[in-house]
């Protein structure tokens, strides 16, 4: 047993876990929020060298005062070195654009509970080999520089959400 390429044991299994998920590739699901203007489009495009936005049409003042918030993905499939990346990008438009924004973070927390619920569903179902993984790995918040970026509403949304106990989460 002098070369251990030959070795097939279970000290090989991180390597063959690891071999695997390359060979699979891995889902990452990120959210930008904040207000329009912010260079969130611009940060996504950046980080991962794409145009996500391509086919966005940008809203009139008239619209914007008007509009509520709206949840839209985008999905890329990005290949790096043999290692493949669906990256799936949920953007807010409308978050923060209105007057009186009290209730703007509502669509977003239930989105990402939506999303939760229905992963802890098929988990906890039988036929678990085809599971899509739409869960919000990351959400980056933009604060708008200029004075009313994370006020009243944001500060009473997190604090509502805060000591909230999702299923399967520690």
């Amino acid at each position: 047993m002098g070369d251990d390429k030959e070795y097939v044991g279970f000290a090989t299994l991180p390597n063959q876990v690891h071999r695997k998920s390359v060979k699979k590739g891995f889902d990452f699901t990120l959210m930008v929020a904040g207000e329009s203007g912010l260079g969130k489009s611009t940060l996504v495009n950046s980080l991962f060298l794409t145009d996500m936005y391509r086919d966005r049409r940008l809203l009139s003042a008239e619209e914007r005062i008007t509009q509520t918030v709206e949840i839209t993905k985008h999905v890329v499939d990005i290949e790096e070195k043999g290692v493949k990346l669906r990256l799936t990008i949920v953007d807010t438009p409308g978050f923060g654009d209105a007057v009186n924004n009290t209730e703007c973070w509502k669509p977003v927390a239930d989105y990402i509970d939506q999303q939760f619920e229905q992963y802890f569903r098929d988990e906890s179902g039988l036929n678990r080999k085809n599971i899509q993984d739409n869960r919000v790995h990351c959400c980056l918040y933009f604060i708008s520089p200029f004075g009313h970026g994370y006020g009243k509403s944001s500060h009473s949304g997190a604090q509502e959400r805060q000591g909230e106990r999702r299923p399967g989460c520690l």
